[in-house]
């Protein structure tokens, strides 16, 4: 027993002295590839913003407590970037890449082995050129701050983003980008014109001499393949004003409806995107409280209620919405329908639920939320409605827990028109739309985490039916560790388990474009693309 107690303190002993070693090392290294004082925007444990840039870049708090970064890198210039690189492969630090926020499973501030987390936030220049109709904007830069600029220098342009306007653009252009235009206008990386990577020797390399890369960035995923610095991103033109509404009923009585979205919601015009939201809630009736399922409509039409009306009563008339709703002078927003006619960057508040008529600046918000919403989410893509059996399994189970979300985006449209592999999200015609699954919780214990992980797993499994098939299917931007293997196993054969539910038969081009721009594999997490081995 003794004799096990020494080997103990011996091999902790040499993991503490590989540790130092190693942060010496990288700091040593550090001033050698710069001839700057490059040091100075890289925090240790013990510096006194360590922990306060850490707890930004964890948006989901549930990572909080998992290994932290032995160096965080948040370089102010591009060029600081090259010896973080370097000095990480050399010194043997992993590294991750953060932009922004909505890591659902963390991988861009933890990881099992030593690393240096590379915090982008601070490159966050944005470049318009409305003459050509683009912008150029670092990754660093959030939707929401990219939204802003766009309308302080035009009320007839916007980009088709995402909804939550805290997510950097790094990682959701990346991932695809589903968003509210994308009906109209497609994804946000179906909308990217150039790009500007840092591969694996610290090169800078472009979009227009480097296309398969260029190709994969656009939806495979960019910290697989690199640093990416800057997009090019082409701007869509919108009208003056465009109509947003919200329009909520019980799923008890209600279930037609929602099934007639279901049927029809990736049909309609593409200036129409309605997207539906399931959820439980509670209401006190006398003095039970009682739990209930509903759901909610949340609309933004690519034009003005005039336009609009027409429409519903043509495709939705169970909305009962008229035009005098749609005017705020005129709206008493009741617990059943709200509706207004505003600008673009209007729209783009409603969506994200602010008041339209906000000042557009809470899109700069960068704080910490104040209340600590544990989550987590997977995702899947229908191509068939659910019937009737699979809405009373689904009202069931979402009875069952607390705070949980079944959100529904449809597809259609511009989508459609797209081939799967234009870029690596292929998730295009037959898809009627995709559904994230979100269930939250207030208190971390290990015992409260695991019953909630346990319900999703449960809810995904019962959904299996009705979702789509061989492969089933989704979206990289809602990842998911449960798909495919847990262990820690970077070969192609192991990564093709959830791989090609991502990027059904674009998985195996994006492995061998790995292998061309970082065929040693530093740029690695439990989900990054491998390279392609021809033995598989």
């Amino acid at each position: 027993m003794r004799s096990f107690q020494i080997l103990s303190v011996l091999f902790f002993s040499l993991f503490l002295v590989n540790c130092y070693s190693k942060k010496e090392g990288f700091l040593q290294c550090l001033t050698k590839y710069s001839q700057k004082n490059v040091t100075k925007n890289i925090y240790s444990p013990n510096s006194p913003t360590y922990l306060s840039i850490l707890e930004y870049a964890q948006k989901n708090p549930r990572w909080f407590n998992s290994s932290h970064p032995t160096f965080i890198a948040s370089p102010k210039k591009e060029s600081e970037i090259r010896p973080v690189i370097l000095c990480s492969k050399k010194i043997g630090l992993e590294i991750t890449i953060k932009s922004g926020g909505h890591d659902y499973e963390g991988i861009s501030y933890r990881s099992e082995s030593p690393f240096v987390m590379l915090d982008l936030s601070n490159l966050n220049k944005i470049k318009i050129n409305l003459k050509e109709g683009t912008v150029w904007v670092q990754t660093g830069v959030t939707i929401g701050q990219l939204y802003y600029a766009i309308a302080k220098k035009s009320k007839v342009h916007g980009f088709p983003g995402g909804v939550c306007f805290s997510v950097g653009t790094g990682g959701m252009i990346s991932g695809g980008g589903l968003g509210a235009l994308m009906r109209k206008f497609g994804l946000a990386a179906d909308n990217v014109v150039d790009a500007r990577v840092m591969d694996v020797k610290g090169k800078i390399l472009d979009g227009e001499k480097n296309k398969d890369l260029f190709w994969a960035i656009r939806g495979g995923g960019g910290a697989s393949f690199g640093v990416i610095l800057e997009w090019k991103l082409k701007l869509v033109r919108v009208p003056e004003k465009l109509t947003v509404f919200t329009i909520r009923r019980k799923l008890e009585g209600n279930r037609n409806l929602l099934q007639k979205w279901e049927n029809i919601s990736h049909q309609l015009p593409e200036d129409l995107f309605i997207r539906a939201v399931v959820q439980n809630r509670r209401s006190s009736e006398g003095n039970v409280n009682k739990k209930y399922v509903e759901f909610y409509f949340q609309a933004q039409y690519v034009g003005p209620v005039d336009e609009l009306i027409p429409l519903l009563k043509q495709y939705f008339p169970e909305f009962n919405l008229e035009r005098k709703d749609c005017y705020q002078e005129n709206t008493t927003a009741s617990a059943e329908k709200e509706c207004h006619e505003v600008p673009w960057i209007g729209s783009v508040l409603h969506l994200f639920f602010r008041k339209p008529n906000d000042s557009p600046k809470v899109l700069l918000e960068k704080r910490i939320p104040i209340r600590k919403n544990f989550n987590k989410g997977t995702s899947d893509f229908v191509k068939t409605p659910i019937p009737e059996s699979g809405w009373e399994m689904i009202e069931r189970l979402l009875l069952e827990e607390e705070r949980v979300q079944m959100i529904m985006e449809p597809l259609g449209g511009k989508l459609d028109k797209i081939s799967e592999s234009e870029i690596p999200f292929p998730h295009r015609k037959g898809n009627l739309y995709t559904i994230q699954y979100l269930v939250n919780w207030g208190n971390n214990s290990e015992s409260i985490s695991s019953q909630k992980i346990a319900w999703l797993r449960k809810f995904y499994k019962e959904m299996e039916p009705y979702v789509a098939k061989s492969p089933r299917t989704a979206y990289l931007n809602y990842r998911d560790f449960g798909l495919g293997t847990n262990e820690e196993d970077y070969s192609y054969s192991k990564a093709k388990i959830w791989g090609e539910k991502y990027f059904k038969g674009n998985f195996e081009r994006l492995a061998k474009v790995k292998r061309k721009v970082d065929p040693t594999n530093f740029f690695r997490s439990e989900q990054s693309v491998p390279p392609y081995h021809l033995s598989h």
